[in-house]
């Protein structure tokens, strides 16, 4: 088989992709924003205070560089911490340049050049960083902040006629708006994703709940048709010989090993395990070729929990590969059960597909199959396939120690 799809699918919520892949935009924007106006900075530098510029140029630039690195392998709140200091930083420069500023003689001498104050290009982009972290009501005040006095910066240094200033303002809010609320937007659909996503596997989780149910009566429906029925008929037919009368101690014995093995919290023999997997694979497809090997010093005894969920994952296993492998194609079940270890394998020699291009929202391999086995204590579920060269879906459950 080619692809291998067990433990290398990442379970990573999707605001938590989405605040990655923001964080490492915001910090390239922030890189390129530097090396733009890396010259201008040094050239505005002697018209403020020594320690402005290289301390202001070191946060701002830092902390928004440093979000990008942090977005690639580091925590959610490590993000968030760096984030809140980019979007803080900012402001910390817009309200200490009224302190920082000595260059009133210059405008009035024209020797600054009429161009925006270099700190004044990115307003937008810090509020970006903001709106990674923080709540809409917060990000857009900081919006509006950073675009005001960006704009009053501007005013002061090129000392120009203010009756476009309330104009100026109003652009650069409103061309900012655009971008920091498809951020917004952005990571509120990441959240909303991963809550649908969390109702959507506990419903799966009650669905196979309610499979497991309907597994257990028709193996109850079963042995009453096959055992009970036919008991009662020979009393019937034959009386009370010796030969009915062993079939009556089979049949009770039969019902009392289902009884014990069917309580909610009760723990399955390994006839229990083989007959309740046998169910489970039968019932998606009745033709479905079923081996068993046991070894000969296995007692396994297997929670009722862990034996309903491998059996909930080998049925959805086999509805799989009836609905997608193909109308000709051949599927075995190979259960194998070890003193401390229950296998279930599923293999079919059918169509095959590219398990890396299954979309995570797919509820059959995603939830019904993988999520199901991994979350279960002692269970793993393993998925190889590959176009044109059949499926294989490995189920294991093993003992705790």
């Amino acid at each position: 088989m080619g692809s291998v799809a067990g433990d290398n699918v990442s379970d990573e919520p999707a605001a938590d992709r989405l605040l990655r892949m923001f964080a490492r935009f915001v910090g390239l924007g922030y890189a390129i924003y530097l090396t733009l106006l890396i010259t201008d900075a040094i050239s505005f530098s002697r018209f403020l205070a020594p320690w402005w510029t290289p301390v202001i140029a070191v946060s701002v630039f830092g902390s928004g560089i440093a979000l990008a690195l942090v977005g690639f392998r580091h925590s959610r709140r490590l993000i968030h911490r760096v984030a809140t200091t980019a979007a803080l930083t900012y402001l910390f420069a817009v309200f200490t340049f009224p302190i920082a500023w000595s260059g009133r003689g210059a405008t009035a001498d024209n020797v600054i050049d009429q161009t925006n104050f270099w700190l004044t290009l990115f307003p937008g982009l810090s509020s970006l960083a903001a709106a990674l972290v923080w709540r809409p009501i917060w990000v857009y005040a900081h919006l509006v902040v950073a675009c005001v006095g960006a704009q009053l910066i501007n005013s002061v240094v090129r000392g120009s006629d203010r009756s476009m200033l309330l104009a100026d303002i109003s652009f650069a809010t409103m061309f900012c708006t655009l971008f920091v609320s498809a951020a917004v937007v952005a990571m509120r659909t990441g959240r909303v994703l991963d809550e649908t996503r969390l109702r959507t596997h506990a419903a799966a989780a009650t669905a196979a709940a309610q499979q497991a149910r309907t597994v257990e009566r028709e193996r109850f429906d079963a042995l009453i048709h096959d055992q009970v029925m036919s008991t009662l008929l020979s009393i019937t037919q034959q009386g009370a010989n010796s030969t009915v009368l062993d079939q009556v101690e089979h049949t009770l014995s039969q019902l009392s090993d289902l009884r014990n093995s069917s309580a909610a919290d009760g723990d399955f023999d390994t006839a229990a395990v083989l007959a309740h997997l046998r169910l489970a694979a039968t019932d998606a497809d009745s033709a479905v070729a079923i081996r068993t090997a046991v070894e000969p010093t296995a007692a396994l005894v297997v929670p009722a929990d862990a034996a309903r969920a491998v059996g909930a994952a080998l049925g959805e296993a086999v509805r799989n590969s009836v609905r997608h492998a193909g109308s000709t194609a051949d599927r075995a079940v190979d259960v194998s059960i070890r003193p401390d270890e229950l296998r279930v394998q599923v293999v079919d020699n059918g169509k095959g597909f590219d398990v890396a291009a299954v979309p995570s929202h797919r509820l059959g391999l995603a939830v019904s199959i993988r999520t199901r086995m991994n979350q279960l204590p002692g269970g793993r579920a393993l998925v190889e396939s590959r176009p044109g060269h059949g499926t294989r879906v490995l189920l294991t459950w093993n003992a705790p120690r």
